[in-house]
């Protein structure tokens, strides 16, 4: 049993210790907006934060999260109010939307130690991967969120 916080909740899984965390909180916790993409680590749909930190969660085995906290997007709020969400919004970032959970998911984890990015900040700490190539106004939203 592998224990730990998943969006201020305390939460037990009872499986194999090197299952992929992406696979623990969609299979046995149910939480789908955590998406699989790659399974190597490299796309970014699959970010989360542990203990604050945006990792890619099919690179890490649920047991490297005994009595850590894990954030979701989620968990980011409920009802679309994260400062993130409303800027995706409003410069209507998502096409497909695939990407957009891990997207929005590394982009609050640079936020909370750069609040005043450059478009080369940007997109030297972005690495997640949008197929449909809305950098631009995703650049754009990371921009407006930093100064909300």
């Amino acid at each position: 049993m592998i224990s730990f916080r998943l969006n201020g909740e305390p939460v037990s899984v009872d499986v194999d210790p090197e299952k992929p965390l992406l696979w623990a909180i969609r299979e046995n916790a149910g939480l789908t907006g955590t998406k699989f993409g790659c399974g190597k680590g490299l796309c970014g749909a699959c970010t989360v934060h542990v203990d604050g930190d945006a990792q890619r969660s099919c690179s890490v085995p649920v047991s490297e999260v005994e009595g850590k906290s894990v954030l979701t997007v989620e968990g980011l709020s409920n009802d679309r109010s994260h400062k993130l969400q409303q800027a995706w919004i409003e410069h209507a970032v998502p096409q497909c939307g695939y990407c957009q959970s891990g997207m929005l998911m590394a982009a609050a984890g640079f936020l909370a130690t750069n609040t005043d990015p450059s478009d080369a900040d940007i997109d030297a700490a972005i690495t997640n991967i949008c197929r449909c190539g809305t950098y631009h106004r995703i650049r754009a939203a990371i921009k407006a969120a930093a100064t909300a």
